[in-house]
């Protein structure tokens, strides 16, 4: 039996996971699908103060409030940075890491200094729709999605991202190969290529 803890990406929220977490239960295994704050069902709670110092305290104090131990932590796609600045905070509760898809950051990383003229266009988005505090979601077509099931399910579901979990950088000292396991997922085909560079470093990364 495995505890899993999964961290969806921007925009989602602990829903996303609705056709992995019934298998894993199914298994055996023990499953915990937070939605971080500002996001999902937890909309409401947005504001300024929400960076991605925020999103990292959610899931140490779930694993803290859980008493969770022995954790393979998995993040999706924006997730990549919160479970990095977790593993950096909590390594003692975690077992290792799965990024699906995800950021792989170095220390001192943003996503706005990752990809200015992406976030430039985010930022504009936020002018247009006279809210300095959240990035409105893409489409879902954006994201590679083909079922168009999952598509109007994903569009009807997703909220808007507190803009500074974007503007915040992660500072983190702990080596990750001394947290655990380390495993990359890459969806090959993902139209926008973002994570191609994380595929094609870590394919060789003996850790």
């Amino acid at each position: 039996m495995t505890t899993f803890v999964l961290i969806h990406g921007a925009w989602h929220g602990g829903w996303v996971w609705r056709k992995v977490d019934a298998p894993l239960r199914a298994a055996g295994h023990r499953v915990f699908t937070p939605t971080l704050t500002g996001l999902g069902e937890r909309a409401h709670l947005a504001s300024l103060d929400v960076d991605l110092d925020t999103h990292i305290q959610d899931i140490v104090g779930l694993l803290e409030a859980e008493e969770l131990t022995d954790v393979l932590l998995v993040g999706h796609s924006y997730a990549g940075i919160v479970i990095t600045g977790v593993a950096d905070k909590a390594a003692e509760r975690l077992r290792g890491l799965v990024y699906i898809d995800a950021f792989v950051p170095d220390s001192d990383f943003s996503l706005q200094a990752n990809n200015p003229s992406r976030f430039e266009m985010f930022a504009k988005l936020v002018d247009d729709e006279g809210d300095d505090i959240m990035i409105l979601p893409a489409d879902a077509n954006m994201w590679s999605v083909e079922d168009e099931d999952d598509v109007d399910w994903l569009n009807r579901r997703m909220t808007p991202q507190p803009i500074n979990t974007y503007r915040q950088k992660l500072t983190y000292t702990v080596r990750l190969e001394d947290v655990g396991n380390l495993t990359y997922i890459y969806a090959a085909g993902n139209k926008l290529g973002q994570f191609d560079k994380y595929a094609g470093m870590l394919s060789v990364d003996p850790a």
